[in-house]
């Protein structure tokens, strides 16, 4: 028998046969695999302490919309004070044509007297001379969580003849027999009624009723004649947000305007 290695035959090679993944390649598996976890992970996270984020974040606005309730509130004391009786809902001519709001005449009582002696209270708000209000955006009308554009407001009041604020009469507090505590005077409305802080556009008591919600999550906020801010539920009964509405309507609301 020959002894001759056949022609097509190689000897085993003495060296450990080479694994099919160098050390390098696996580390690197590992490292992805891991880094693919932790983003898994930190997604789970962010997607868990997100609503607690949004929440914090409208706690804080709607906290900011109470304060920006609660001065022109005030605004309304002081105007009160200098005049002995409250603002109309809105200024008329010789006509009867409305020229102005309430916001615009509670200026001088918010740090805005600069503001105020530019307008020409003699003339509409859009009237050519008083142009440049369209261009105002006043942030002390404006919910933080309002998405409304720059210069609307959804701070209104109730322009009702049963209201503090019944069209172009200007009301006393005396004239509030429910007591101011049991009077609306300030509502946040829904955006969909947003209007200009300037124009002398308000909502009625039956849009009041109808619309029960504002630009936060459940609820709105009001301000009451006495400068309190109460938050209503979207869900409070109509008979007693008609009795918040009405200034002489002999309700007793005490205890009953909560959150």
């Amino acid at each position: 028998m020959s002894t001759n290695t056949p022609y097509n035959y190689q000897l085993p090679s003495s060296q450990p046969p080479r694994s099919g993944m160098s050390t390098a390649a696996v580390i690197a598996v590992i490292l992805a695999s891991m880094l693919g976890m932790m983003l898994v992970c930190g997604g789970i996270l962010v997607a868990l302490l997100l609503p607690a984020v949004q929440a914090a974040r409208e706690a804080a606005r709607r906290m900011q919309c109470s304060n920006n309730i609660r001065q022109i509130a005030l605004a309304f004391h002081n105007y009160e004070s200098a005049y002995q009786q409250l603002p109309p809902a809105y200024t008329v001519d010789e006509e009867g044509k409305r020229l102005h709001s309430w916001r615009t005449l509670l200026l001088p009582f918010m740090g805005e007297q600069a503001l105020y002696s530019r307008i020409d209270l003699s003339k509409p708000w859009d009237d050519p001379a008083n142009a440049f209000l369209q261009d105002i955006d006043n942030p002390i009308f404006r919910c933080p969580s309002s998405t409304t554009a720059p210069g609307m407001t959804t701070y209104q009041v109730i322009d009702d003849p049963t209201s503090a604020f019944p069209g172009s009469i200007s009301m006393k507090f005396s004239n509030i027999k429910d007591g101011l505590y049991n009077t609306l005077f300030v509502v946040e409305f829904d955006e969909n009624l947003a209007v200009h802080w300037a124009e002398p556009k308000d909502q009625s008591l039956s849009s009041f009723l109808s619309v029960s919600k504002g630009s936060h999550t459940g609820g709105r906020n009001v301000a009451m004649g006495d400068g309190s801010v109460q938050f209503i539920s979207n869900q409070t009964d109509k008979p007693i947000l008609q009795g918040m509405a009405t200034s002489q309507g002999g309700e007793n609301l005490m205890g009953v305007v909560i959150e």
